[in-house]
């Protein structure tokens, strides 16, 4: 992959819920049908694909890293098709009994190269995933093939400071893999395409689609967004795959006229009057 030039593609999905077995093989019909067709450097899928967003289903459908089949499928397709992969989430639970809602980042040889743990757990409005799920410990940004890619999860969307920490330590991709409720398209946007314009980034805003077993809705409106907030490739609420071809040297370049963060001051400490 020439740094400069990158092709994504995100695959937007419904879970089917609390059936791990029908899911990776959707997962996997999705991809080989996308990758087929066209070629991709980096490949992104949403959270909790493989178990849908049910909180109570976690406790069941967890799996361990080393040998969970959803991973074990997308180490297969990441080597077949010579991409990097960048893995959604599953429920993973650790040597210590934790539950973590958890991505997996592939390179293009088939190997795991390291995980994210989502660091903001959602538990309002009759969600409950801090019950179940043990919150990560730190921000990770994956560097694939040179491109520097900082990874959130859903809830993740609503704290800035995560991105503009990303950001500061030279993140080219911003990436937020969700689970997003339909009745939620106001923040949803508004969310994404902030992150990318304050950030001056590239943004993959990628969410499931479908019904979820309470009979509500996944949003299904999944982006890539540039540097300056515009939509380059959007899907609403059908499953398929998105695709954009990147060019960061105009991002680059965009920040060298638009220098932003040097502005940013060291506190901001409020002077209450």
């Amino acid at each position: 992959m020439e740094k400069k030039k990158v092709e994504l593609l995100a695959i937007q999905m419904g879970s089917e819920i609390d059936n791990r077995e029908k899911n990776i093989e959707k997962v996997e019909r999705l991809l080989e049908t996308n990758l087929s067709n066209k070629s991709a450097d980096l490949v992104f899928l949403p959270e909790v694909w493989t178990c849908g967003w049910d909180c109570q289903a976690f406790e069941k459908l967890f799996e361990d890293i080393e040998t969970a089949k959803s991973v074990l499928m997308l180490k297969k397709i990441a080597k077949k098709y010579g991409v990097n992969i960048i893995g959604g989430s599953f429920i993973q639970k650790k040597s210590n009994g934790a539950l973590t809602n958890t991505c997996p980042i592939i390179n293009r040889d088939g190997e795991l190269v390291c995980t994210y743990d989502k660091n903001h757990l959602y538990s309002y409005y009759g969600c409950d995933e801090g019950k179940y799920i043990t919150m990560g410990d730190s921000p990770v940004m994956v560097v694939l093939d040179g491109v520097k890619i900082g990874l959130s999860i859903c809830y993740d969307i609503r704290f800035p400071e995560l991105y503009r920490a990303y950001r500061k330590a030279g993140a080219d991709i911003l990436v937020n893999m969700a689970a997003w409720g339909a009745e939620k398209r106001i923040p949803w946007d508004s969310m994404t395409t902030s992150r990318a314009v304050e950030n001056q980034t590239y943004f993959v805003a990628l969410t499931q689609t479908g019904v979820l077993r309470d009979g509500t809705c996944n949003l299904g409106h999944s982006m890539i967004l540039d540097y300056k907030g515009d939509t380059i490739s959007e899907i609403n609420a059908i499953e398929g795959g998105i695709y954009a071809k990147i060019d960061l040297d105009s991002m680059y370049e965009f920040r060298t006229k638009c220098k932003v963060l040097d502005d940013i001051k060291d506190s901001y400490e409020v002077d209450v009057r």
